[in-house]
């Protein structure tokens, strides 16, 4: 199985071209997508993702992952293998959040050839998880590469923290530890910690904790990011009462 995880967007063709080298490389491998609407270059949302994510999958899964803002220059493309899974990606913070693993720089050998300057998600990443998905030796992907670049994602400072991201229904994941009680202030509103959506009315302004394990603000039934006007980097902050 591999798992595509991009910020391609479903408009172009970007997505699909690389799902067709896939077929023509292992044409009995199946393909999922986790999401191709990562925001354009935002690898820390990315990271974040990908962590909430990858454990939902059985092992033996191959995440090929593409938010490459420096494609093309000296960063390196890379695989990991962590917890029975394998990571292929560029070497920018994009795994950084994933569990310590054995990671290798893929070789041009690898690649498609000729390979483009500005789309090695079908030239480099796409084939590559695709042979390792069809039995491919990991060691043979290439040299193991020990200075690993990790992702600095915020983290809450004691009460203090911020937003990470807003998702499709407009919640607010923040990088706060889940409260059972109080309320989290935000772009001047409060919202009152509350169990599950149904714990107030339609409308009202709530934090609840997230499939995430992060404190999310909500709006009841409407779209908390919309009315607040808040997105990564709004401040978060949780009070007792």
């Amino acid at each position: 199985m591999i798992v595509l995880l991009t910020d391609f967007g479903v408009t172009d063709i970007y997505a699909g071209v690389m799902k067709g080298v896939i077929a023509s490389v292992a044409p009995e491998v199946r393909v999922i997508d986790l999401s191709h609407g990562v925001p354009r270059h935002a690898i820390g949302v990315g990271a974040l993702w990908l962590d909430a994510a990858w454990r939902y999958f059985p092992e033996g899964t191959v995440f090929c992952c593409v938010v490459d803002p420096r494609v093309g220059t000296a960063r390196r493309a890379i695989a990991l293998r962590a917890e029975g899974r394998i990571f292929v990606g560029p070497d920018n913070g994009l795994f950084g959040l994933l569990p310590a693993g054995e990671s290798r720089e893929i070789t041009a050998a690898w690649s498609l050839s000729p390979r483009s300057r500005t789309f090695h998600g079908r030239d480099v990443f796409a084939p590559v998880a695709a042979r390792l998905a069809a039995g491919a030796r990991f060691e043979d992907v290439g040299p193991i590469v020990l200075d690993f670049v990790a992702m600095p994602v915020p983290h809450a400072e004691g009460n203090a923290g911020e937003v990470l991201w807003a998702d499709t229904f407009g919640n607010l994941v923040t990088s706060l530890a889940p409260r059972a009680h109080g309320s989290v202030g935000c772009a001047g509103r409060l919202a009152r910690v509350v169990e599950t959506y149904g714990d107030a009315e339609s409308g009202s302004l709530v934090a609840l904790t997230g499939s995430s394990g992060r404190l999310e603000i909500s709006l009841v039934e409407g779209d908390a990011a919309a009315l607040l006007g808040a997105g990564p980097g709004t401040v978060a902050t949780w009070t007792p009462t």
